[in-house]
């Protein structure tokens, strides 16, 4: 799948126009170097015109013998011969004008037959991604926050394709949450089931800026009940046919839609706080899952809100549910603070307490260390986090 790398927002979006829907989209030649550790199998790289001249010549030198099979599409608002040629000497693959998405969208075309000849058309096979779910028996516990924050952490700033799923169909806040207001959501694919693929679940869902994908639930609650849990299941395979991870935000029950999600899930994480009430939940709810059948190594306590002074310890709780915690998030304002701004702590902070956690835990449930950006990205977050936020992302 094509990589962009432009830094400005609005640039980006038209860039977007006439790509395949699982374009990825970075800000930064950092993201664009970890994307591309991650995914051997990719064909091409945009780079936006708001990528500096040398950068971008340095970036299309480095690739020309690190990667041979990705062809370098260079966008230039100047197109002069000095500019040709810098490019062709680089390695650049072609060099197209700013403002011109059709001849943007030519060149990842031609690059990607390039690819095919080079390589085979059956190079690469079906990606095949894990889908992680985040649950709890009792509402309140902090779990939308837990699944956007995860989803980030895991998403690294655009390295891996990543697509959050508010499966609580109806009063799911994931995009209330992350500042979203999409034009689509599972609610339109309903009546699909016999028809639904990759293009139509794409066109479903709605691009945060920090290179990550949702899957907003309905705007009303009484659409719940006509979304069946067999076009729950069709929507999850064939996302994750096409993601990295997808992870999924249910709603506080045991009904089919959660159900389905937890027989497509790899790795799930069970959100609870330290209070009687949500542990007594939770141990109902552990022998449910023992009852259904669902291997206890694919568990992952995660305690929210988890502090010494409540009187109820890491080792009491592991005696209360016969699981011990995998990770803690303390108690912190900057958490509640992040998500009202719409600004997830894990994007806004990456280096906070509670960042650290759920970074903690995204590499333990992917097998793989994740990081938080370097001192330079973190930097450039915090700089575009607020006016990028203003202006948001639409679904393109």
């Amino acid at each position: 799948m094509p990589i962009v790398v432009e830094p400005e927002h609005e640039t980006t979006i038209g860039l977007l126009r006439g790509l395949p829907a699982t374009t990825q989209a970075v800000t930064s030649l950092e993201r664009m170097r970890a994307w591309l550790d991650q995914h051997r199998d990719e064909y091409v790289v945009v780079l936006g015109p708001h990528v500096p001249h040398d950068d971008a010549l340095a970036a299309c030198d480095s690739l020309r013998t690190a990667r041979p099979a990705v062809s370098v599409v260079l966008v230039r608002t100047e197109l002069t011969t000095q500019v040709l040629t810098q490019a062709m000497a680089a390695g650049a693959r072609e060099v197209v004008p700013a403002g011109s998405p059709e001849a943007v969208a030519a060149a990842v075309e031609r690059a990607e037959q390039l690819f095919a000849a080079l390589r085979g058309a059956a190079s690469g096979g079906a990606p095949s991604g894990k889908v992680f779910t985040v649950w709890s028996p009792k509402g309140g516990v902090g779990k939308t926050t837990v699944a956007v924050n995860l989803g980030l952490a895991l998403a690294e700033g655009g390295a891996r394709r990543v697509c959050v799923v508010d499966l609580d169909l109806a009063f799911g806040d994931v995009a209330i949450t992350m500042q979203l207001f999409p034009s689509h959501s599972i609610e339109h694919a309903i009546g699909s089931e016999d028809a639904l693929d990759a293009e139509l679940v794409e066109g479903l869902l709605t691009r945060h800026e920090d290179a990550m994908m949702v899957l907003a639930a309905p705007s009303h609650p009484d659409v719940r009940d006509r979304i069946s849990a067999t076009l729950v299941g069709q929507v999850i395979r064939t996302l994750k046919a096409g993601f990295d991870y997808v992870v999924i935000d249910t709603a506080p029950s045991f009904d089919e839609q959660t159900l389905t999600a937890l027989d497509e899930t790899d790795e799930i994480v069970i959100v609870a706080t330290l209070d009687v009430p949500t542990l007594k939940n939770v141990k109902v709810a552990l022998e449910t899952l023992d009852m259904l059948g669902v291997p206890a190594d694919r568990r992952h306590l995660l305690l929210n809100r988890a502090d010494d002074e409540v009187g109820i310890s890491a080792d009491r709780v592991e005696s209360i549910l016969g699981m011990r915690p995998e990770a803690k998030v303390a108690s912190s304002t900057d958490v509640a603070a992040a998500t009202n701004a719409g600004n997830p702590i894990v994007s806004k902070s990456p280096h906070h307490p509670s960042s650290t956690a759920i970074r903690q835990l995204a590499s333990h449930l992917a097998g793989q260390p994740i990081s938080a950006p370097s001192g330079t990205e973190a930097a450039h977050q915090q700089q575009t986090a607020a006016p990028a936020r203003a202006r948001l992302w639409k679904r393109r």
